[in-house]
């Protein structure tokens, strides 16, 4: 070899060596760059709170408005913005010549159906009117059995008819005699005494004739069928009236009824509802939140007078989606804040739940009802809340940022980075709040370092039918 086949020799050879040297650096300069531009977090364990967060609006407990149930002048006043109220306090009344007349004598009707109600609750005079009743019912059924007893004997004996037949003959004799001696004074003038006698006398022997007559010709004959039906009907309807009378009397003598009772309470009561449209009363303890009325007002029937509400309770109502709805049940605790407080969040409760949810524009929600617990002056209904409901509290739980979830071939993953390389770990979710998610199982160890930030695009397959990213 010459020397300058030896020279060129070296220099190809330090050239190859500042080439692998440099690359060295180079990768190693790389590798470190690449690797400043992941952020890493460490899966480690922790205390995680899963919420449902919606939006609703701030109302009353209880809420009435209150309107009039008639017309006429206001009268007076009672009541103004702001001011507590208890149940049934009147809040405004109207003149009572104003009304209309009904309600003018619903007063008298009141009187006189209240005095109705007590005697039915104590008097006795009803129980003593209806042993009276039942007295006269089995007089009157006495009477009609008579009458029925006659249809099935005889109405005289022969002796009897024998006498009354003698005592007509006699009667007829009497009858000729009178005609005959009437005849001697006939031709007097009208007003002589012994034609007035004489004309008296004939009279009084006819009638007296007519009646034996009736009286035989009744001894000698039977009833008709029709006399026989009107007894027999009388006889059934005078005892029907005495199993009235009789059962009325039991009632009584065991006290009133509930029957009795609800009725005489039910005309009391629509009595006294005529009368209360006269004024307007709280419907519950409530605080008045408007007020129009005016002493000297007219109003008419349905025109708006008060509004009260129960602030002693504050309740929000939310919409619900059914993706979450199973998530909520009463009970569950709640925070609140709202725009019009500042740097202050407030504690409530979940009180209701809708089993049946509210289809619209292609989404289906469930109304869920909040009360605050801690209420103070500043919140009042018709504030809009923010309102997060805490689901689920988990503790000690391996836990994991939400950005650093991807979804690699349909199942859930995170990359951690070991050793350069990017790696998929396979995890299955439970309880999520806004940042982090609970790991309930899959292939994500304790300590490793997950990538906040892994490049998609970079993604290749891994040994044994993974993933990786080689950092280089």
């Amino acid at each position: 070899m010459t020397k300058q086949t030896l020279r060129n020799w070296l220099i190809a050879a330090g050239a190859v060596g500042l080439a692998a040297l440099g690359f060295f650096f180079y990768n190693s300069s790389t590798q470190a760059a690449d690797q400043s531009l992941y952020e890493t977090e460490s899966a480690s364990r922790g205390s995680l709170v899963a919420s449902v967060g919606a939006t609703g609006t701030v109302r009353a407990g209880q809420t009435a408005t209150l309107t009039w149930q008639t017309t006429g002048r206001v009268e007076t006043v009672k009541a103004v913005i702001g001011q507590t109220v208890k149940q049934d306090e009147t809040l405004a009344s109207l003149e009572q010549t104003s009304l209309p007349q009904n309600i003018i004598l619903a007063e008298a009707d009141l009187v006189s159906a209240q005095k109705n109600l007590d005697n039915v609750l104590t008097s006795s005079l009803a129980l003593a009117q209806a042993e009276q009743s039942l007295a006269n019912a089995l007089q009157a059924l006495d009477d009609a059995q008579d009458d029925v007893d006659k249809l099935t004997y005889r109405r005289a004996s022969d002796d009897d008819i024998a006498k009354t037949q003698a005592e007509i003959d006699l009667a007829n004799l009497e009858v000729t005699r009178a005609q005959e001696n009437y005849k001697r004074y006939q031709n007097k003038p009208d007003g002589d005494s012994q034609k007035a006698e004489a004309l008296l006398a004939l009279t009084q022997a006819r009638q007296n004739f007519d009646n034996k007559v009736a009286t035989l010709n009744w001894y000698t004959s039977d009833y008709s069928e029709l006399d026989a039906q009107t007894y027999r009907a009388a006889y059934a309807v005078a005892q029907a009236q005495v199993e009235d009378a009789r059962r009325e009397v039991e009632r009584l003598q065991n006290g009133p009824t509930p029957e009795d009772v609800a009725a005489a309470q039910a005309r009391v009561a629509a009595a006294q509802a005529t009368l209360s449209q006269a004024a307007l009363t709280a419907p519950f303890d409530g605080i008045v939140t408007a007020a129009e009325p005016q002493s000297g007002d007219m109003v008419k029937a349905g025109q708006t007078a008060f509004r009260v509400d129960d602030l002693s309770r504050l309740l929000v109502d939310l919409e619900i989606s059914e993706v979450d709805i199973n998530s909520v049940a009463e009970g569950q605790a709640v925070r609140l804040s709202f725009d019009a407080v500042q740097n202050k969040e407030y504690n409530g409760v979940v009180v209701s739940v809708n089993q049946a949810g509210n289809a619209a524009s292609g989404a289906v929600n469930f109304t869920v009802t909040v009360e605050l617990t801690d209420p103070d002056a500043l919140i009042r209904p018709g504030m809009t809340a923010a309102v997060t409901i805490t689901v689920r509290e988990v503790q000690d739980a391996l836990l994991v940022p939400n950005r650093a979830v991807r979804v690699l071939e349909g199942v859930r993953v995170v990359y951690v980075l070991e050793n350069g390389n990017l790696l998929p770990r396979e995890i299955r979710l439970g309880a999520t709040s806004d940042a982090y998610s609970e790991v309930v199982g899959g292939e994500l160890q304790e300590g490793e370092q997950i990538v906040l930030n892994p490049p998609a695009a970079s993604l290749q397959p891994a040994p044994g039918g993974g993933m990786m990213n080689r950092v280089r």
